[in-house]
């Protein structure tokens, strides 16, 4: 019922708003168009929200989805499964790329283990009872515990569906149950932080092996070539890469997933992060609040909420233009411009972070520019 309720409440862009927001950009003291892509930005955003000029969006929560994958039994990683459970401890001590991002652009961080194979680490210096989501334990009352955007204090939820995902070359990555169970979780988590007062949400994700199952997404929805979807992840060689891409072609083959049907998409070739990542856009447009889409796996998950809801699009932002040439072939389908390209393909949330700034100066422009009637200006 959540999944359908959710996708019921997102609408189309507001087209008076949006125009409302053209017609102001030509009064401002600035030529017309000046301001390129982050004037179409604006009215978009304007559209979403419903209102010209559009609530800035701050402040900003990041949103790192974790999970394992069976297909890393295939070799089409280096790294070792272990290092999700790793990164996790690293990101909740504060260490990682994206906590120093995050810092910056003073975005809180929220971790979701929704499916890691291995265990966390058990540092109580790391897994601190105080960063704890008070909704991982059942017996908590969350109302006497409500959920802090707090840039300073990185916050655990534990939301695992199952342990790792199964390996999609030999059987369906998970249940279509597990699969809405995931997708449902990223719906909770929109909520929780657009409850606590996120103004935006920007996507992240941990997964040692996750690009495969992104790569398989993006041609499962797109109908493009292996070839063209498929990257180096985390910088893998030759014969690896080649394995990766006979590994995808594989996936497509015995599954055959149909785009018509994206829970069953999920399920079948996905990742649990790609699907709790695809619930947390279904659940950002439903509130009418802008998600910032990181990379290749953010992209991927984008397809499928597209698939859901074609009108959740309007809340999407592409924040950067991954390494991973899945990531364009993806954002080319969404009819998505990304608002940078700093050949990135690290993950996590970091290029989403960086281009926050932009998405933030776009709607501020809106706010407090002058016209050129207020400010004395003589038009042409």
């Amino acid at each position: 019922m959540m999944l359908e309720t959710t996708i019921a409440a997102i609408r189309p862009a507001d087209e008076a708003a949006m125009a409302a927001a053209r017609a102001l950009h030509g009064r401002l003291t600035k030529p017309a168009g000046s301001l390129g892509a982050l004037e179409e930005l604006s009215v978009r955003l304007a559209g979403l929200a419903g209102v010209c000029p559009p609530p800035l969006p701050e402040p900003a929560a990041v949103a790192i989805f974790a999970g394992d994958h069976g297909v890393h039994a295939q070799g089409v990683s280096p790294w070792p499964q272990e290092v999700t459970a790793q990164m996790i401890g690293n990101f909740l001590a504060g260490g990682a790329v994206v906590n120093a991002f995050a810092r910056q652009a003073g975005a809180s961080v929220t971790v979701v283990d929704v499916g890691v194979a291995t265990p966390l680490p058990a540092d109580p210096a790391v897994l601190d009872p105080a960063v704890l989501d008070p909704a991982a334990d059942p017996a908590a009352d969350p109302a006497a515990d409500p959920v802090v955007l707090d840039p300073a204090v990185p916050r655990l939820v534990v939301s695992s569906v199952r342990r790792g995902t199964g390996d999609l070359t030999v059987t369906a990555a998970m249940t279509r149950d597990e699969a809405l169970a995931a997708v449902r979780t990223g719906i909770r988590i929109a909520d929780e932080l657009i409850d606590a007062g996120a103004g935006i949400l920007l996507t992240g994700d941990m997964g040692i092996g996750n690009t495969t199952p992104a790569a398989v997404l993006i041609a499962a929805f797109t109908g493009a070539d292996p070839l063209d979807t498929t990257g180096r992840g985390t910088g893998v060689d030759d014969p690896t890469y080649a394995r990766k891409v006979a590994v995808v072609r594989a996936a497509l083959a015995r599954h055959t997933p149909d785009p018509v049907d994206p829970l069953g998409v999920l399920a079948a070739v996905g990742g649990l992060e790609h699907a709790a990542l695809a619930g947390l856009i279904l659940g950002a447009a439903a509130r009418r609040t802008p998600v910032l889409l990181d990379g290749v796996i953010a992209v991927s998950a984008a397809l499928a909420a597209a698939a859901f809801a074609p009108d959740a699009v309007c809340a999407m932002v592409a924040g950067h233009r991954s390494a991973e040439p899945g990531a364009t072939v993806a954002l080319r389908h969404l009819g998505l411009d990304p608002l940078i390209d700093l050949g990135l393909r690290l993950g996590e949330g970091t290029g989403a972070l960086l281009a926050l700034p932009v998405v933030t100066g776009a709607v501020r422009v809106l706010h407090e520019v002058a016209t050129f009637d207020s400010a004395g200006v003589a038009e042409k």
